[in-house]
């Protein structure tokens, strides 16, 4: 399995956050992972990328063990994660921002050629490179962000609420962008807000409520189901 998340418990001081979570993510796939606020989502992404430790159970990518590995060593091993509101450097221009996604790679040639595909996926930031991101729109940073984590070349790009506080003809900008980022090779671990978007483009879906798996299976079929329409899509 490509990436595999084996029953594990995640405590913020006594607060028992995710409670035996286990997920699975085949190589090539868009899978969603969709709940209420506070169900836990962001909470397993940062897991996934080493910036909180389970206190038991396992994370493996590719059959190694997660669990010990600084978060900078996961990004070289081709996880990136996109979190939740952006996080952009905010003092640094666009063009530094990208080339802090680079930060570990040694290859210039295929840095070059990263930078030229975030610049054709994404023309907006090419014209503004030299600017500050702090200066740029919503839609912009949530472009930069994204375009940051390609430039470290993942393999598993973990994304946290990617169309948060954004219009809707941006969201659904945002949405096509995953969905050919994907088709081009990159799997996706989505966490996602707009549970209606995210299953119209994921492969598998999983439901999570206060740190648990409630629901999983193929996102079309649980877009159907009575209990996930009457929870997370308004119907």
């Amino acid at each position: 399995m490509f990436l595999e998340v084996d029953h594990i418990d995640v405590y913020y001081g006594a607060i028992h956050a995710l409670k035996g979570l286990s997920l699975e993510v085949e190589e090539g796939s868009i899978v969603t992972l969709i709940g209420a606020n506070g169900a836990g989502k962001t909470t397993t992404l940062k897991s996934i990328s080493g910036v909180l430790r389970p206190k038991n159970g396992s994370i493996r990518f590719q059959g190694k063990d997660l669990n010990k590995i600084p978060p900078e060593k996961i990004v070289g091993m081709g996880i990136c994660h996109v979190p939740e509101g952006r996080r952009v450097f905010a003092s640094m221009s666009v063009m530094e921002n990208l080339e802090m996604g680079a930060y570990l790679r040694r290859d210039k040639a295929g840095i070059a050629d990263d930078l030229d595909n975030v610049f054709e996926r994404f023309p907006r930031l090419k014209e503004r490179v030299k600017q500050l991101a702090g200066t740029l729109s919503g839609g912009e940073q949530q472009m930069l962000a994204i375009g940051r984590a390609l430039m470290s070349h993942p393999q598993l790009l973990l994304m946290d609420e990617p169309s948060m506080g954004l219009a809707p003809i941006l969201v659904q900008e945002i949405f096509n962008i995953i969905k050919d980022i994907n088709q081009k090779g990159t799997t996706i671990l989505l966490v996602e807000q707009n549970a209606n978007m995210a299953l119209s483009i994921a492969n598998k879906a999983y439901v999570i409520e206060t740190g648990q798996i409630v629901l999983s299976g193929d996102a079309h079929e649980l877009s159907q189901s009575d209990e996930v329409k009457k929870a997370y899509l308004g119907g």
